[in-house]
């Protein structure tokens, strides 16, 4: 009796893993470009299309257009982000600050670029925004316990003081304008963080 394999599985399996290696392959390229506004507006289609090694209209076939793949480019970066950053342990200073230095180390640069568009249109500034909202989230989160031991008018006054002590241009003073070693940002986040949550 010939006993015959349906092969069709397997095959449906390695187009979609195909597909996803594409996908993941454009949202590199969007990602080395649009960190630097002036080269994200001035790239093409063809040019990002190029750098993943596929063609536009396979670009097209999987985001639609430019704007569609800065889009899952972001959102794949925020996703990124998010587990990074909500991995710290609530009320542990010296785990919230170790968990800002390394999401700093490897995304210090592009939230400046992030930043600064604040400054350009609209919809990169709604982004902007947005990740702003995301640190301020963080701060709530990784410092509620002492936060919450505070009364309200402190609590604000120091939270706000927080966001700006857990910045990254704090950080990019400390380790680049000073030229601290890693010990000493840390270090000198968690005395200022300390005193500022101080009870009294």
């Amino acid at each position: 009796m010939l006993i015959t394999i349906d092969r069709r599985p397997y095959k449906k399996v390695a187009r979609e893993q195909a597909q996803q290696r594409t996908r993941e392959a454009l949202l590199d390229a969007a990602e080395a470009e649009l960190y630097d506004d002036s080269r994200w507006q001035q790239t093409s289609l063809q040019a990002l299309s190029a750098k993943a090694g596929v063609t536009k209209q396979t670009l097209l076939r999987h985001f639609g257009s430019k704007d569609g793949l800065l889009l899952h480019a972001l959102m794949r970066g925020a996703s990124q982000v998010l587990e990074q950053r909500w991995s710290a342990q609530p009320g542990d200073l010296g785990i919230a600050v170790e968990n800002l230095l390394e999401h700093y180390e490897e995304w210090g640069e592009r939230s400046l670029r992030i930043g600064a568009w604040q400054r350009g249109g609209a919809p990169l500034a709604k982004l902007s925004q947005a990740a702003r909202q995301v640190h301020y989230d963080w701060v709530d989160y990784a410092f509620g316990p002492q936060l919450q031991a505070l009364d309200p008018p402190t609590r604000v006054q120091r939270r706000a003081a927080l966001i700006a002590l857990c910045d990254v241009q704090t950080w990019w003073i400390l380790s680049h304008d000073l030229d601290l070693e890693r010990t000493d940002v840390k270090a000198t986040l968690i005395d200022a963080i300390e005193r500022l949550l101080a009870v009294g």
